[in-house]
């Protein structure tokens, strides 16, 4: 019986291949959502290993961070690109878990992060939630609690009002788009917690700044930003 169900699963798998979320090459037996070339090549940045990294750098004299990391660099074109469109356009959600367990397997070691409590992702405004279905930042901090132990919390940070599309605007249009648009809703339920801030990809990191500037009014609020990738 095991056999027949192998064999019929290789019958389907030729005429419906699963393909690879980056590169689109056909996935092989033991295999799931990334080939295992892409696993071990895509770009990843390292920056667990550099307390003073770009990502770091960016919110120096803004908010007061523990420690800042990205998964992978971000290019136009690139195989992370086609990665992050099947995850948040084409309702691939568990690519976010899968890439939170990669990140969660490198910072779980880390001095910093393994001290993390809770983990926050960047809220959506409810229609654009309601228009994707999911939170694609929420499906990365659920694969990162389940390697760093910690716990989700989706409904304290919320997003107040919608904001236009960040492409193509300036870092200091970034900044005014993005300023009084989250709210804190139970602050002493974070009070003295070591909280990770995660969200997609990092660029300016005006929106990640913004959702800082609430938390870190918290009393005794401790601040890390994780992301899966990292956008010149």
């Amino acid at each position: 019986m095991n056999l027949l169900r192998t064999y019929l699963a290789d019958f389907v798998s030729l005429l419906f291949p699963e393909l690879c979320a980056a590169c689109e090459a056909s996935l092989v037996s033991g295999e799931h959502i990334l080939c295992s070339n892409c696993r071990f090549t895509l770009p990843f940045t390292n920056f667990h290993h550099q307390p003073d990294n770009i990502v770091a750098r960016q919110f120096w004299g803004k908010i007061n961070v523990e420690a800042a990391y990205a998964l992978y660099y971000f290019q136009k074109g690139g195989k992370v690109q086609h990665l992050m469109h099947n995850f948040k356009y084409n309702g691939m959600q568990q690519i976010g878990n899968l890439l939170g367990n990669i990140a969660g397997g490198q910072l779980i070691d880390n001095a910093v992060f393994k001290t993390v409590d809770v983990i926050i992702p960047v809220p959506l405004h409810k229609k654009r939630l309601r228009e994707r279905g999911y939170n694609q930042s929420t499906c990365f901090a659920q694969g990162l609690a389940e390697k760093l132990n910690a716990v989700v919390d989706d409904k304290n940070l919320i997003r107040t009002r919608a904001t236009k599309t960040q492409t193509r605007k300036s870092r200091f249009a970034r900044f005014e788009n993005m300023q009084h648009v989250f709210e804190v809703k139970n602050p002493q339920l974070l009070e003295g917690k070591h909280v990770l801030l995660v969200d997609d990809i990092v660029t300016t990191g005006s929106t990640l700044e913004a959702c800082g500037v609430e938390l870190l009014k918290v009393p005794g609020l401790k601040l890390s930003i994780a992301t899966i990738a990292y956008a010149e």
